[in-house]
């Protein structure tokens, strides 16, 4: 029984989360309320014909059905100021953190500037890693990914990523790494277009709602066997 259950939560299959109850699957999913799912995206490009911000639209339309992503721009952020925290903190700032608390999960897509993450998501990252060790990105659901004009960048992108969000106490979702290499030419009218790349950006997803959904079924029948 515990070998069953600990295959369909990991599989993602049929979970859908109850009013009172904890969660239920396939058969008695469709009578349920479903939960959708929401998602913060943030590009590390503010470019118009960014690549990056390409594959977060691209994701965002693949997986309406089962998410809501709502894309962030970050180019009204204000650099960093230790002395500007919490009610400090300026209206913008307010309004990201506000949005990463409320959302299920985040995906960070970022082309590599300089062998690292680019300076507009790190910002980013940095306002809202605070409080140390009690901000809006500690424990919570994280896909990474790069991209890269040339076809060996990415890889110290995602690297120092990781590093960072780490130290923020996030929750990296286990999949293959995602490193689209020549990416200009696999975008096409705004969206990725190559088959492969796609494969890999749309499994880095798939494994964050796996993560999600398991938590939320955790969390649910935690509460429900404690009534």
């Amino acid at each position: 029984m515990r070998g069953a259950l600990h295959d369909k939560l990991a599989g993602g299959e049929g979970i859908s989360l109850r009013k009172g109850r904890g969660f239920a699957f396939e058969g008695e999913a469709r009578m349920e309320e479903w939960t959708p799912v929401r998602l913060i995206g943030m590009s590390g490009s503010l470019r118009r014909e960014s690549n990056s911000n390409a594959v977060l639209e691209t994701l965002r339309e693949r997986f309406a059905r089962r998410a809501r992503m709502r894309i962030c721009d970050l180019a009204s952020i204000p650099p960093y100021n230790q002395d500007l925290e919490g009610e400090k903190r300026p209206p913008e700032v307010k309004v990201l953190l506000k949005a990463i608390a409320e959302s299920d999960g985040v995906v960070l897509c970022a082309p590599e500037f300089n062998h690292s993450i680019p300076g507009v998501l790190k910002n980013a990252l940095d306002w809202a890693s605070r409080p140390a060790f009690a901000s809006v990105m500690a424990y919570k659901p994280v896909a990474v990914m790069a991209t890269s004009e040339g076809a060996l960048g990415g890889t110290r992108c995602l690297e120092h990523l990781r590093t960072s969000l780490a130290s923020m106490l996030a929750r990296i979702a286990l999949a293959r790494e995602v490193i689209i290499t020549s990416a200009g030419a696999k975008i096409r009218d705004g969206r990725l277009a190559d088959p492969v790349a796609l494969g890999f950006a749309c499994g880095a997803v798939e494994a964050l709602l796996r993560e999600i959904l398991l938590w939320r079924a955790f969390d649910s029948s935690n509460r429900w066997a404690a009534q």
